[in-house]
This record gives structure tokens, C-alpha cells and sequence, in this order.
């Protein structure tokens, strides 16, 4: 009877890619916890982390694909009544090595996410100003005239409600300002008043910008430059009195410096002081740290750092 050749699912090159697979995720996160916190300031490392995020989280499906072929393997094995008992207890033992290694690289690209969430969450308490007044939730909600800028954006649609929600949460945490006035990330002014006026801070206009807001359909280049410079060009006499809330989920631009450049001039009055606190608020449209949200987060963050403002991540 002619031998039959033993089934191999599992090759010494299979094994060595989930090894070092998961050899390469603990260094990052090893590297990532044991950095030095005062380092958290450098927008780099972030982006750096999400990158290695997404590559640990690309070699979990190819390890997940391989194993659920192995087990099919496996299963056909078993259908075969494959006689050497010793090769199908082999082939147990592997799958068990494997899923085990998937768990650990599973577990591990967790841990890097954390870490992640971690360095976000030490940029953002660095970022804070020194002197705050009076402050609801860490934001400082000392300014009488208040702009929203909101990405109205495909993306950002998908999340309206919690847009919305949120924006009605800001604005009952509020004290009653002077003025306040909602535009588009591109400029646009909801309603279609004209830019550089005022809505009068009232529960009927409160109300009013929320309905509005339900089926508003501003312009939107997914940046945040240009509604925050409209802004700032139109509302500068009010300076010292004024705040801009920028609710995003992504920034389109090539450059982080030439718009950071350009928002702190505008934001500079001859005194180089900040003419408006810039609040930046950051919305994930799915579990995890998405790249476009590391892009908007990124830039805003340091844009409120160095306007007086507050970032946070939804």
C-alpha cells in the first residue's frame, strides 16, 4: 500500500511570521509606555503609533485568514479519517499554538491602542492653558460671544446625531453668552445671516440652530482653516471675548505648520496675544483611532494649545 503523505498546514516560515509579528507589536508597546511623558507634545509620535497600529491590526486578519484555514485543513483531515494519529494530534497541537498567538497579538495590538488613547490623553492635559477662569467640563466658558465651526462633511453625517447632541450639550453647559453664531468648516453661516452677525443667546435660538442644524448641508472641504480664519477676520473686534468651538472628524490639508502659521496670525492682536480661545473637538466614527481623526486631532490639538483652548476627543 503505497504511504500517503502527511497533510502540512502549518511551514516553519508560517510560524516564524507569527513570531515576529507579534515579537514587533510588544517592542512597539514596550517603547510606547516606557517613553518619556514630556515627549507627548510631539504630534510625530502619535502618528507614528497609529501607523503601527494599523499594520499590527493588518497582520491579526492575515493570521486570522490562516487560521481559519488551518482549521478547514484540520476538519478535512478529520473527514478523511486520516490514520496517523500522531500527524491530526500534531496538527491539534499547531492550531492551539496558533490561536493562541492570534489571542496574544490581539491582546497586544489592544495594548498599543491604549497606549495610544494614553498619549492623546497626556497631550491634551499638557495642552491645557495655565489660567482659566470659570470652566465646565475643562473647557474655560468664560467668553460672552461664542462661533461654532462644524464639519458638515459626508463623514461627519454619518455621526449627526451625536454632532448635534454634543453641540446642545456645549451649549446648555454654557453660561448665557451675548451672542453666538454656527458656521460651516468652509464659512458658510447657517440660515444663510451674513458672517459677522450675531444670533442673541435665547432657548427659542438655542433651539432654533438645532433644527436647523438637522438638515443643514453647508459647504465642507473636511478642513478647519478655512470657517476658523472667516471667523477670525470677521469677528476680531471682539477680541479677548470671543470663542470658537471646532467640531471635526478630519482634515484634508497637505501641511500642519502652514495652517497652524496661518490661524495663529489671524489670532494675534498687536500685543501678540490670542484675539479667541480655540476649542478643538474630535469625533470617531467608528472603535479605535482612525487616521483621519489622528489628522484633525493632530492639527487642532495644537492649534487650542496655542490659543488658549482645550481639545477633546469624542
Amino acid at each position: 500500500m503505497k504511504r500517503r503523505e502527511p497533510i502540512e498546514i502549518f511551514s516553519l516560515s508560517f510560524l516564524d511570521i507569527i513570531s515576529c509579528a507579534f515579537g514587533a507589536v510588544v517592542m512597539l508597546i514596550l517603547l510606547a509606555k516606557n517613553a518619556d511623558q514630556g515627549e507627548y507634545n510631539d504630534a510625530g509620535q502619535v502618528a507614528n503609533l497609529v501607523i503601527a497600529l494599523d499594520g499590527a491590526e493588518q497582520q491579526l486578519q492575515q493570521l486570522q485568514q490562516a487560521l481559519k484555514q488551518s482549521e478547514q485543513a484540520l476538519a478535512q483531515a478529520q473527514a478523511q479519517g486520516a490514520s496517523n494519529a500522531s500527524q491530526q494530534r500534531a496538527l491539534e497541537a499547531q492550531v492551539a499554538r496558533a490561536k493562541n498567538n492570534v489571542q496574544q497579538l490581539s491582546d497586544a495590538a489592544s495594548g498599543l491602542e491604549q497606549s495610544l488613547i494614553e498619549r492623546q490623553r497626556a497631550v491634551i492635559s499638557a495642552a491645557q492653558a495655565p489660567a482659566r477662569d470659570d470652566e465646565v467640563g475643562g473647557i474655560p466658558v468664560d467668553s460672552n460671544y461664542v462661533v461654532f465651526i462644524i464639519d458638515t462633511s459626508g463623514s461627519m453625517k454619518t455621526i449627526w446625531p451625536r454632532v448635534l447632541t454634543t453641540l446642545d450639550e456645549v451649549l446648555n453647559n454654557h453660561p448665557q453668552v451675548t451672542g453666538f453664531q454656527v458656521l460651516s468648516d468652509n464659512g458658510d453661516v447657517l440660515g444663510g445671516s451674513q458672517l459677522g452677525s450675531w444670533r442673541s443667546d435665547s432657548k427659542a435660538q438655542r433651539a432654533g440652530v438645532l433644527r436647523g442644524l438637522q438638515h443643514w448641508s453647508g459647504s465642507s472641504n473636511s478642513s478647519p482653516v478655512e470657517g476658523i480664519a472667516a471667523s477670525l477676520k470677521a469677528y476680531a473686534r471682539y477680541q479677548g471675548d470671543l470663542a470658537l468651538y471646532v467640531f471635526g472628524d478630519d482634515y484634508t490639508g497637505t501641511s500642519y505648520d502652514a495652517a497652524l502659521a496661518q490661524i495663529n496670525r489671524l489670532n494675534r492682536n498687536h500685543g501678540n496675544q490670542p484675539i479667541a480661545r480655540i476649542h478643538g473637538i474630535a469625533f470617531k466614527r467608528h472603535s479605535g483611532a482612525s487616521r483621519d481623526m489622528i489628522k484633525f486631532s493632530t492639527l487642532m490639538r495644537e492649534v487650542a494649545r496655542q490659543n488658549n483652548g482645550t481639545f477633546m476627543g469624542l
